[in-house]
């Protein structure tokens, strides 16, 4: 049995568990590898003494990519830089690269991909989605022969944390906020979570792997949770309705594709709408398997390392063998504004005289489905029909009975 060397870049939370793992599980990752994994060089500007393998840290990245004995390259530092330029560099030097990056796949992946397929390397990155719940490699590999036409989840477990505890336990989100910090759920800075801009990472590589074609942040319309109140939840729940952060894409009818990250009303019904805590789930629709979901813990520190270990092994026994896992770069057109796409939507305003607001909205919503119970706190609340969004706000803007409407979207 041959020995193959591995480097590992940084060493946070995910870095020393993928170190941890490969350490602790030594021999029977030998066996599946079916190689020796030796982790020569540990990559980290700090310095880590004490630890039983202190001596393998460096703090030079060329030490890394001069070493033509260094197969595969671990990068789990996150972020764009300099991830972008060692992770490039590494594919083209001609070695293997896995990660963790949901930043790096989402901004640069199909370029990434490309250069590992010029040098006949890998570039995996099961990781970077759902932490260690496989879905990126059943998605390209055990549903290949289907034709997906929508991917959709709860991405984000800070956010799906914080939502579970307004919806349980009726916790305003600044307390539900602040237990997800004290727990260790959110970061002191929660934007990337509560603004939606990690699961719009994930939506991206989802996206770009079920229909082909990169999908850029920068065209996916993000909304957070930090505007859904109590009342939001009350009046979902009333509906018979659930309030989660969805990242959702679908493939439309004439080959392009909506790519979305909202709070949504999801039926109670619904396979989604018992997912709470900090577990993800991803339900992928394709024409000859129908749904399947993909469920459980979205991150933390050996979960995820479990998941780069995976790719680690898949790298080292295809050494000379390109995988699956592939698409091509998009382009700015690829991707629709969602607000021209119908669907149904949720809509709660404070209003004056809610008698009166009722009969302007039904004036111009004639379906609309009025939620009981809204009155009371001197406010409407309704589910319009299947519609474009830019019409609904339109036909809202001219019901002046309704003081700041705010609208989610229903999920079909």
């Amino acid at each position: 049995m041959q020995t193959v060397n591995v480097a590992v870049m940084g060493h946070g939370v995910v870095g020393s568990g993928v170190v941890e793992v490969l350490l602790a599980h030594e021999e029977s990752i030998a066996l599946k590898a079916k190689n020796k994994i030796n982790v020569k060089y540990i990559l980290d500007l700090r310095d880590f003494p004490g630890l039983d393998y202190s001596d393998r840290f460096i703090k030079d990245f060329n030490l890394i990519l001069k070493d033509e004995s260094i197969k595969v390259v671990v990068e789990v530092m996150g972020g764009i830089n300099p991830a972008y330029e060692y992770v490039k560099a590494c594919l083209e030097a001609g070695k293997s690269v896995c990660t963790s990056n949901k930043e790096l796949v989402a901004a640069h992946g199909a370029e990434l991909l490309k250069i590992a397929g010029e040098k006949n390397v890998n570039f995996l990155f099961e990781a970077s989605v759902g932490g260690g719940i496989p879905v990126l490699r059943p998605i390209a590999q055990c549903l290949a022969a289907n034709d997906l036409y929508e991917v959709f989840g709860i991405l984000n477990g800070t956010t799906n944390f914080i939502l579970t505890k307004m919806i349980k336990e009726n916790m305003a989100f600044d307390d539900a906020l602040a237990l997800a910090q004290q727990l260790g759920y959110a970061e002191r800075n929660p934007s990337a979570d509560v603004d939606g801009h990690d699961a719009c990472r994930k939506i991206c590589i989802l996206a770009s792997l079920c229909f082909g074609r990169h999908v850029y942040p920068n065209q996916v319309r993000t909304e957070g949770i930090t505007k859904i109140t109590l009342s939001d939840v009350m009046y979902a729940g009333i509906a018979g309705y659930v309030i989660k952060l969805i990242g959702h894409s679908k493939l439309l009818d004439d080959g392009k594709i909506s790519a979305d990250v909202y709070p949504a009303l999801i039926p109670n019904d619904n396979q989604l709408a018992g997912v709470d805590d900090v577990f993800n789930a991803v339900m992928v629709r394709g024409d000859a398997v129908g749904d399947v979901l993909f469920y459980g813990r979205g991150a933390g520190k050996l979960p995820t390392a479990s998941a780069v270990v995976a790719d680690v092994i898949d790298c080292v026994k295809h050494l000379q063998a390109r995988k699956y896992l592939s698409w091509d770069d998009g382009d700015k057109d690829y991707v629709v504004d969602s607000k021209t796409v119908k669907t149904k939507l949720y809509v709660r305003a404070k209003v004056n005289d809610v008698i009166a607001a009722k009969a302007a909205v039904f004036a111009v919503l004639d379906e609309a489905e009025f939620i009981v119970g809204a009155e009371d706190n001197g406010e409407v609340a309704f589910i319009t029909p299947a519609m474009v969004e830019q019409e609904l706000t339109l036909a809202i803007e001219s019901v002046k009975e309704l003081e700041n409407p705010a609208i989610l979207h229903v999920l079909n």
